[in-house]
């Protein structure tokens, strides 16, 4: 008698639970600028420009970080890497509740250099969440794991924005720097103790290994034997070899992109609501959260439907493709407020244009797909560079466009123009969508022979 199979194991699930709930609280982190940006505009007399150049300055030292961030990642791993990029960025968020012991342009220093200081902690975050994603899941469900850890940028809006906002109208704008920085303290312990490679991990057994190891997942890639033949990669050529493939600069030009109406949430939505709309910020904390809920609901959704298509024979490239363009499509709905005048059908319209975005955002699927084995957290530091550039150009430009015409009007057509273009990206520029290989000097040389005759 065969004696019986062990079940396999679903201890990826449970890092991907952990995976969303460390992303729930790096956007909420990143949010608390917005939230508490009307009350710090009025306090410290910003103009439009000045509060756009405040909002960009995470997203400079974000960008600038990247790749530092993903050589860290290729270099020591995912689990210690993290570890430190959650724990800094939480201490930096906890300071930035006492900015208001200084005043005028002090101030103003001050609260542009912390949110520098958490721009650059928080760089190995999202390349950590592709690299760990595509060690634990197979590519049938990998479209599923990516979008629900990028899902949680709207459930932190969701679960922390009618929060945040009720700490600002109760206990001042500095309670949720506190609040939010001791909440990332706490989970950055957490993730140390919880977060291991496929093989490493004490409950994942043999079966479960083997399933998404066969299914196309990168189990070795958190082992120091990997980490070791990193260090023998030359970077530069490695990042030449990136920016040189037409795929894969499509995909990252398309991230900036669909990044360009994550900022727009994240840094100016509440001050719209509050300015165009006319809304208390209690108010508005509570009505960010409706957009955010559609959001996060379509970001679960396009990975399901991707994951679908697959498993129903459909090739990688249409069942990543089709989500997002026909998301895109729908995001560019939320130019139609500027043609309504009632705030429920705002709501609405907003509503509908996120939950588009949301089932669009599947790019971190598409990076896991495509980076070369040997250097997943760099291809994925470079999809984030230019993805979060989007985070230094779109407070600025929105924040010159309202000087200019003192209306959001034209701010929401920019924001719905790059939804056009990452259609454009993901039609025209990308193409297959398949992994990356990397080219040693000989293979380069024969590519060179063979294009010569």
């Amino acid at each position: 008698m065969t004696p019986q199979q062990p079940q396999a194991t679903r201890v990826r699930w449970t890092i991907l639970a952990i995976l969303f709930a460390v992303t729930t609280i790096n956007y909420a982190d990143r949010a608390t600028i917005a939230i508490a940006g009307p009350e710090l505009k009025r306090l410290l007399g910003l103009s439009p420009v000045e509060m756009g150049f405040v909002f960009s300055a995470f997203a400079w030292s974000y960008v600038l970080a990247q790749l530092p961030g993903g050589w860290l990642l290729d270099r020591f791993g995912s689990k210690i890497t993290y570890f430190f990029s959650i724990f800094l960025w939480s201490v930096f968020t906890m300071l930035m509740g006492g900015v208001g012991f200084f005043t005028g342009a002090t101030a103003v220093t001050v609260l542009f250099c912390l949110r520098l200081l958490i721009g650059a902690a928080e760089a190995p975050s999202f390349p950590g969440n592709s690299r760990i994603a595509s060690a634990w899941f197979p590519t049938s469900e990998r479209g599923t794991a990516a979008a629900i850890f990028n899902s949680a940028q709207y459930f932190a809006t969701v679960l922390f924005a009618p929060i945040m906002g009720w700490l600002v109208h109760s206990f001042g704008w500095e309670s949720v720097f506190f609040v939010m920085g001791g909440l990332g303290v706490v989970m950055a312990f957490i993730w140390l103790k919880t977060v291991y490679g496929p093989k490493e991990h004490p409950k994942a057994n043999a079966a479960e290994i083997a399933y998404i190891e066969a299914g196309g997942a990168l189990v070795d890639l958190e082992s120091k034997d990997k980490a070791a033949a990193t260090t023998k990669l030359d970077t530069w050529a490695c990042i030449r070899q990136l920016l040189g493939n037409r795929m894969l600069l499509g995909v990252y030009i398309g991230q900036y992109c669909i990044n360009t109406l994550t900022y727009f949430f994240l840094t100016w939505f509440p001050v719209y609501l509050v300015q165009e709309r006319h809304m208390t910020i209690l108010k508005a904390g509570f009505v960010a959260a409706l957009p955010a809920v559609a959001g996060f609901l379509g970001g679960v959704l396009g990975g399901v439907i991707s994951d679908r298509l697959i498993k129903s024979g459909k090739s990688l490239s249409t069942a990543r493709k089709t989500p997002i363009v026909c998301g895109m499509l729908l995001s560019t709905s939320m130019i139609v407020c500027n043609y309504v005048e009632a705030d429920w059908l705002v709501i609405t319209v907003m509503s509908l244009a996120f939950f588009g975005k949301g089932i669009g955002a599947l790019g971190w699927a598409v990076v896991a797909d495509t980076s070369p084995k040997e250097a997943g957290g760099m291809s994925g530091a470079l999809f984030n560079t230019f993805g979060n550039t989007a985070g230094i150009t779109t407070p600025i430009v929105i924040g010159y466009i309202l000087q200019k015409t003192g209306s959001f009007s034209g701010a929401l057509v920019f924001v719905g123009a790059n939804a056009v273009v990452t259609i454009a990206c993901y039609l025209l520029m990308v193409g297959e969508i398949k992994r990356f290989e990397f080219k040693t000097p000989v293979m380069r040389k024969l590519d060179d022979t063979a294009n010569a005759i």
